[in-house]
């Protein structure tokens, strides 16, 4: 796939795939070692794809390769694997051997992610430089379109899509944790590639080319120059008059961390279309990827990193001019625009497609702890700081420009955690803990006055920006200051955050504001309104008020969308009540199954005989009446006559009919009692035909005298 057509058969190649089958992983390594040493760049160029794939996989997920995602720090493989694959190791110095030569390796078009693969077969050239100059056009088709990529790009890509490539694991490895040789990999190639400290190390080999080169600015979408007959050579003719990849001998000390930022960025972060998200901003939108926990947690790492990235810029260089940003070096210029133009949009989009698409469990900790890393990039400016005196002193004032040029990280997706709080359980600790971690965060103080500062400068007026069509946003790499000096601090503020919605958002956003009354209504404000009046108003009883808040419907009690939440956060809660016979309950741990069954058949012939009559007594409104409703209603019908669960009326009545019910004779209790009464008498020498007429004749007085005064004995 990755090797160029018509090559000569290496016997090289041959002999380490039978290898690679037959003899131990660390005799494996060695030899690979002494095989990067000993052999030319034009023999180790057969075998290179092969070999990267053997290591991470292949992209169509076939080749699962060595598990980096399985391998713990605790394997024996481990070291071996860290070792090998180090930006310093054999692995890489082989990628730098071939650098050295005029290599490509073709990666197909159909393995980019969703939106550059159909940017690319619209016929529009994708916005991200690393794909720039690379297309390969067969006499096939366009369906068969690859990019041609240099071995450093052609590693990377192949490393980080082997997050992301669904495989075949073998069975019992499905556990994967942050300590496994690929998360540490990618943290070690981030230090690398992109220090906070010093430069980016040269390459042992000489390579003067510099595949990768600072973007050109070019308009959004460039298109190629069309398909039919004859599209091949115009596609290439209109490729080749691009400006040329070779730059200034100073831009080629950060080409490297140019192209596995851009790398990492496209394959992990670039699934979801900008123009898709603002067109359907639903959560019922199909999407074809699904990002994993581990995926998330590998951006978060990602996001940390460019962040203490950022933060390393030398204060000289933070605070300088516009006109001493050319005598910056490239990496302290990379430095400072890495965040907002490589990682800003993609990674809003990504998050935002998470927060409306994530199950409602646990996990969404990992997309939580993304979006909070990026809110605070303060976090990660390398000073030693107690937490707690931190979190006191609140946010410095210098990063309130990055609150403002990142407001919807803020604001929109704020409001999309919200959305999903009022449906998970916040008696779980960690949803609650959830809820705990965001409301700790935008508690810090100042941070809410610089949020509500950006928002005050978006919703500046327009005419303030009047002339806003006819300026072209500039970038520092471009020669630009964003600032001229004949414009304000202010109106340079109100064009960047205006910038930043729009350009996400679209021109015909409705933007809602996080301090407006709109977002407060989403905090339950009239929810919670609407239950301290319910609790202030009404003269009910202690038993009402446990009841969730509902309404009498034609069949019986409908829950409001207050109920609901009271239910979810445990604040009310039906009594849940059998609903059907009475005396078809399921039997008790504390009855005895076949007392129960031998009452049940008694108690039915006697209903079913005498049914009538029983009914024909307790409607009758004298003594008698009275009577037999207290020893012959159901157990259903409570004194109150509330009801206290969601039963239908129907069977609510169907179960109130009089009726004979022995099943109480079986409880062990029941019987235990009768059996005291009986030891009882047997001590005042009665037998247990007379214990049995005296226990008979005290229910009996007992009833009568419930019947006579129980009604008194409730009114007091």
């Amino acid at each position: 796939m990755a090797a160029p057509a018509l090559q000569q058969p290496s016997f090289l190649l041959a002999n380490l795939k039978v290898d690679s089958t037959t003899k131990p992983f660390l005799q494996r390594c060695q030899e690979l070692v002494k095989v990067i040493d000993d052999y030319t760049a034009k023999e180790l160029h057969l075998i290179f794809p092969w070999l990267v794939e053997s290591v991470f996989g292949s992209l169509d997920g076939v080749i699962v390769g060595w598990n980096l995602q399985f391998l713990q720090a605790r394997s024996n493989e481990y070291n071996i694997v860290m070792d090998f694959l180090d930006p310093s190791g054999p692995m890489m110095k082989l990628v730098y051997k071939l650098q050295a030569e005029e290599y490509k390796y073709e990666i197909p078009v159909s393995f980019l992610p969703g939106p550059v693969k159909a940017s690319i077969q619209e016929g529009v050239l994708p916005d991200c430089p690393l794909f720039h100059n690379k297309l390969q056009f067969p006499l096939s088709g366009l369906q068969t379109l690859s990019l041609a990529l240099n071995p450093f790009e052609y590693y990377m890509f192949i490393f980080a899509s082997s997050l992301i490539t669904p495989k075949n694991y073998p069975l019992g490895q499905h556990v994967s944790s942050l300590d496994n040789a690929y998360f540490v990999l990618v943290d070690t190639y981030l230090k690398y590639f992109l220090p906070t400290e010093g430069s980016v190390p040269p390459s042992p080999f000489a390579d003067n080319r510099g595949s990768v080169s600072p973007p050109a600015p070019r308009a959004p979408s460039v298109p190629f120059a069309g398909y039919g007959i004859h599209s091949t050579s115009l596609l290439k003719r209109h490729i080749s008059h691009q400006p040329s990849v070779t730059a200034d001998p100073a831009a080629q000390e950060i080409w490297r961390s140019e192209a596995l930022l851009q790398v990492f960025v496209e394959i992990w972060l670039h699934h979801y279309s900008l123009e898709m998200y603002q067109k359907l901003q639903s959560p019922q939108v199909k999407e074809t990827f699904t990002p994993t926990e581990e995926h998330v947690l590998v951006v978060r790492l990602l996001v940390k990193h460019l962040h203490a990235f950022s933060c390393s810029l030398k204060p000289e260089q933070v605070c300088s001019s516009p006109s001493a940003h050319s005598h910056a070096s490239p990496l302290e210029e990379f430095k400072r625009v890495v965040v907002q133009r490589f990682v800003q949009q993609k990674l809003y989009v990504f998050l935002q497609h998470c927060f409306g698409h994530w199950p409602l469990d646990a996990s969404f900790r990992a997309v939580l702890e993304t979006w909070l890393s990026y809110i605070q990039p303060w976090r990660y400016t390398g000073e030693n700081t107690n937490p707690q005196t931190d979190q006191n002193k609140g946010v410095p004032e210098k990063w309130g420009l990055f609150v403002q040029e990142n407001l919807l990280m803020y604001t929109k997706l704020f409001q999309g955690f919200l959305n999903r709080v009022v449906r998970i359980d916040l008696v779980n600790v960690k949803n609650a803990l959830m809820v705990f971690r965001v409301a700790k965060v935008f508690a810090q103080p100042n941070l809410s006055e610089m949020i509500q500062k950006g928002e005050q400068l978006f919703l500046e007026p327009e005419h303030v920006l009047h002339h806003r069509q006819h300026r072209v946003f500039l970038t520092p790499s471009h020669g630009g200051s964003f600032l001229s000096a004949r414009q304000s601090v202010v109106t340079d503020r109100v064009f960047r955050v205006k910038s930043h919605v729009y350009g996400l958002e679209g021109q015909d956003c409705q933007y809602k504001q996080m301090f407006g009354t709109e977002l407060r209504g989403a905090l339950n404000a009239g929810q919670l309104s609407q239950l301290m009046a319910t609790l202030g108003s009404g003269q009910d009883d202690g038993n009402s008020r446990q009841l969730p808040d509902c309404v009498q419907g034609e069949n019986g009690l409908i829950l409001t969308d207050l109920g609901r939440m009271q239910i979810i956060n445990g604040l009310r809660r039906f009594e849940i009540e059998y609903q059907g016979d009475p005396e078809l309950q399921p039997i008790r741990s504390y009855e005895n199954a076949v007392l129960v069954r031998l009452f049940f058949k008694i108690s039915s012939l006697v209903n079913e005989r005498f049914g009538g009559h029983m009914e024909a007594l307790c409607s009758r409104p004298d003594f008698l009446g009275r009577l037999g409703r207290h020893y012959l209603a159901s157990p259903e019908v409570k004194a109150d006559g509330r009801q206290r669960s969601p039963e239908t009326r129907r069977t609510a009545e169907r179960n109130r009919r009089p009726r004979l019910s022995l099943r109480t004779l079986a409880s062990y209790r029941t019987l235990l009692m009768l059996l005291f009464l009986y030891l009882f008498g047997v001590l005042f020498s009665f037998g247990p035909i007379s214990s049995t007429l005296l226990i008979l004749t005290g229910g009996f007085l007992y009833g009568l005298f419930i019947t006579l005064f129980g009604d008194k004995l409730k009114s007091q």
